[in-house]
C-alpha cells in the first residue's frame, strides 16, 4: 500500500470511529448527572438518554450535515402559492422533518412540565447539541420558554388551548413556539421596541399588534411570543406587554403577518431567521399586560439563556470528539499526533473547559429546578439572576475558543465544510455568543442587577454558603472568591467607573463557581473528575499564569486525556 492510500485509509478509519451515541461519547454527562442529582435519578434516566444519544448520531447529525453541505439546502421563503395567495410558509429539505421527530419524540419539550426535570431536559439538550444548532436546538428552547410562560403566567383559555400543544412529543402534531422580541432601532435595547399593541373591542381580552420585529428566528413557529407596547403606555421596559400570537387564524388564514425576507446569517442556517410585519395581529397578553417585560426576562429570555449555556457546552463536547478522535488516528513526522506534548496540551484544555461549562451549568440548573418548584430561597434566587447571565456570557466565548482549537489540531482538513462538523460548530457558537445578549450587554445586566436591584449581599451569602458546604478542596476557589469580592463591590458601587473592569470580575466570579462544581463531582465521582477539579485550580485559579492560554502540567494532561488520548 501506497503511502497516500495509507493517509487515506487513517481518515477513513477516523470516520468511522465516529460516535454510534452521542450520550455514551460523553461519560462525563452522566458522573456529573450522579453527581448532582444522585445514582437512583440518573440511572432512572439512563435508558431515555441513550436512545436520544444514538437518534442523534443516526438521525439528526445526517440529517445537519445534509442540510449544510456543499449545495445547500437551507430554508427558502414561499410568499405566495400557485394561484398568488399569501402563505408566508418555510420551505425545508426532507431532513429537516426527519430530524424535527427524533428531537421532539425524545421528551425534551414533555419533560418541561411542572419544572421537576430540568438536569433531564439540559441532559437531553446537551446531547442534541452536539450537533451544533441543527436547526431544532432554536426552535425547541424557544418552546420550551413559550410552554414555562403560559404554563406560568398564561390564564386558563391560553394553558387550555395551548400548553398541551407545546408539550407534545409528536413533531406532526405539535406546536413549536417562538420568541420575537428584537426591533431594528433597538436591537438589544428592548425598551425602545415600537410595536404597538391596541385592545380589541370585538373580542373581550384580545389584543391587536402592528409594527415590525427584527430578528424573528423560528420564522416557521406556530405561536409566537411578542413584545409590543400598548397605546398610551409608559416608555422604556416598563410599558411593554408580552403577548402570544398564532400564526394562523382558526380558519386558516394567516394572523396579519407577513415574512419580508430571510437572513443570510453567518451560522445557525439550518434555522429560519426572518424579518417580520404585523398588521392588526390578533394576540393575548401571556400574564398582566403591565409585567410584560418581566414575563419575557423571567420565562422566555432566562429559559433561553440557561439551556443557550447547555447548547454551547455540548458543542465544546463534539468539538473535543472530533479533534481527540483525529489526533488518534493521524500521523504526522512518524508517529500518532495525539503524542505530540503541544497537541496533548491543547485537547486537554479543549476538555477541561467542556467539564468546567457542565459544571457551572448544571449548578445554574439545580437552581432553575428550585426556581420552578418555587423553594428558591432569597439567596438562591439572587444567584440565579446573576449566574444565568454570567454562565451564558462565559459559556459561549468558550464554545467559540474550544472549537477553534478543535480546528487547530485538525490543521487545514479543519476549515474544509465537508471534511468534519468543527466549520458549522463555528459558526453556530459565534451565533450563541449573541443568542439571547451579547457579553456587554449581559455583563451591564448583571452589574445593574447587583446594585440597582440589591442583589450583591445575597448573592455573596450564596456563594459563601457554596464554598462552605462544598465536599470537596476549595480552598484556591475561597482565596479567589476573597480577593474577587471587595473588587466586585467597588465596580458595582462605582456604577459606570466600574463597568470597564466588571466584566473580568464577571468571568472571575464564573470560575470560582465552576470551581466548587468540579471540586463536589470531583468528591462524587471518579479519577477523571478528581482530575479536572485539579488542573482546572491550576489553569484558572493558579496565579498571575492562569488562564485560557496557559499551560497545564504534563502529568494534569496525562490524568485528563490519557497516554493514547481517549
Amino acid at each position: 500500500m501506497s503511502a497516500i492510500d495509507r493517509g487515506r485509509e487513517a481518515l477513513a478509519v477516523w470516520r468511522a470511529d465516529a460516535p454510534a451515541d452521542y450520550a455514551s461519547a460523553s461519560p462525563h454527562l452522566s458522573a456529573a448527572l450522579r453527581a448532582h442529582v444522585g445514582s437512583a435519578r440518573a440511572t432512572a434516566f439512563a435508558p431515555a438518554l441513550g436512545d436520544f444519544g444514538r437518534a442523534v448520531a443516526a438521525v439528526v447529525e445526517p440529517a445537519a450535515a445534509t442540510m449544510e453541505r456543499h449545495h445547500r439546502e437551507f430554508p427558502a421563503h414561499v410568499a405566495f402559492d400557485g394561484i398568488g395567495t399569501e402563505t408566508h410558509e418555510i420551505e425545508f429539505h426532507p431532513a429537516y422533518r426527519e430530524a424535527g421527530r427524533a428531537v421532539w419524540a425524545s421528551g425534551l419539550l414533555s419533560l418541561g412540565r411542572g419544572g421537576a426535570t430540568a438536569f433531564e431536559q439540559a441532559s437531553l439538550f446537551y446531547v442534541l447539541s452536539n450537533v451544533g444548532e441543527g436547526g431544532h436546538a432554536c426552535p425547541a428552547v424557544c418552546t420550551a420558554g413559550l410552554a414555562r410562560a403560559v404554563e406560568r403566567r398564561g390564564s386558563a383559555g391560553l394553558v387550555d388551548a395551548y400548553l398541551p400543544g407545546l408539550l407534545e412529543t409528536d413533531y406532526d402534531r405539535c406546536l413549536r413556539g417562538s420568541q420575537f422580541l428584537t426591533e431594528v432601532q433597538g436591537g438589544s435595547d428592548v425598551g425602545a421596541n415600537a410595536m404597538v399593541a391596541e385592545a380589541d373591542p370585538g373580542e373581550p381580552g384580545a389584543w391587536r399588534l402592528s409594527g415590525e420585529k427584527w430578528f424573528c428566528s423560528v420564522a416557521d413557529a406556530d405561536l409566537f411570543a411578542v413584545t409590543a407596547r400598548p397605546a398610551g403606555a409608559e416608555p422604556g421596559t416598563r410599558g411593554l406587554g408580552c403577548f402570544l400570537v398564532p400564526r394562523r387564524l382558526p380558519d386558516g388564514r394567516l394572523n396579519g403577518f407577513r415574512i419580508r425576507r430571510l437572513k443570510d446569517k453567518f451560522g445557525t442556517r439550518c434555522l429560519a431567521s426572518a424579518e417580520i410585519d404585523f398588521d392588526d395581529a390578533i394576540a393575548w397578553p401571556i400574564g398582566a399586560v403591565e409585567e410584560g417585560f418581566r414575563v419575557a426576562v423571567e420565562e422566555l429570555l432566562d429559559t433561553s439563556r440557561w439551556l443557550n449555556a447547555v447548547g454551547s457546552t455540548g458543542i465544546m463536547r463534539r468539538a473535543y470528539l472530533e479533534a481527540s478522535s483525529f489526533a488518534r488516528h493521524r500521523e504526522a513526522f512518524g508517529r500518532s499526533i495525539g503524542g505530540f506534548p503541544l497537541v496533548r496540551s491543547q485537547l486537554a484544555s479543549m476538555k477541561l473547559d467542556e467539564f468546567a461549562a457542565l459544571s457551572s451549568t448544571f449548578v445554574l440548573t439545580s437552581l432553575q429546578e428550585r426556581r420552578d418548584a418555587g423553594t428558591a430561597s432569597e439567596e438562591e434566587s439572587a444567584a440565579y439572576r446573576i449566574l444565568v447571565n454570567a454562565n451564558k456570557y462565559v459559556t459561549s466565548i468558550d464554545a467559540t475558543d474550544v472549537v477553534h482549537r478543535g480546528i487547530e489540531a485538525l490543521g487545514g482538513n479543519g476549515t474544509i465544510e465537508d471534511f468534519s462538523a468543527l466549520p458549522r460548530l463555528y459558526r453556530d457558537a459565534i451565533v450563541y455568543e449573541s443568542w439571547e445578549g451579547t457579553h456587554n450587554v449581559l455583563c451591564a445586566q448583571v452589574q445593574r442587577d447587583l446594585g440597582h436591584r440589591g442583589l450583591l449581599a445575597p448573592l455573596e451569602a450564596w456563594v459563601l454558603r457554596a464554598l462552605e458546604e462544598s465536599e470537596g478542596d476549595v480552598e484556591a476557589a475561597r482565596a479567589a472568591y476573597a480577593s474577587l469580592a471587595p473588587e466586585m463591590r467597588e465596580s458595582v458601587a462605582g456604577a459606570e467607573r466600574g463597568s470597564v473592569a466588571f466584566r473580568s470580575q464577571l468571568e472571575t466570579l464564573v470560575r470560582v463557581i465552576q470551581s466548587i462544581g468540579l471540586a463536589t463531582e470531583a468528591a462524587r465521582g471518579g479519577a477523571e473528575e478528581r482530575a479536572a477539579a485539579d488542573a482546572f485550580v491550576e489553569r484558572h485559579l493558579g496565579g498571575w499564569r492562569a488562564g485560557r492560554n496557559s499551560q497545564m502540567a504534563p502529568a494534569r494532561v496525562d490524568a485528563l486525556i490519557g497516554p493514547d488520548v481517549d
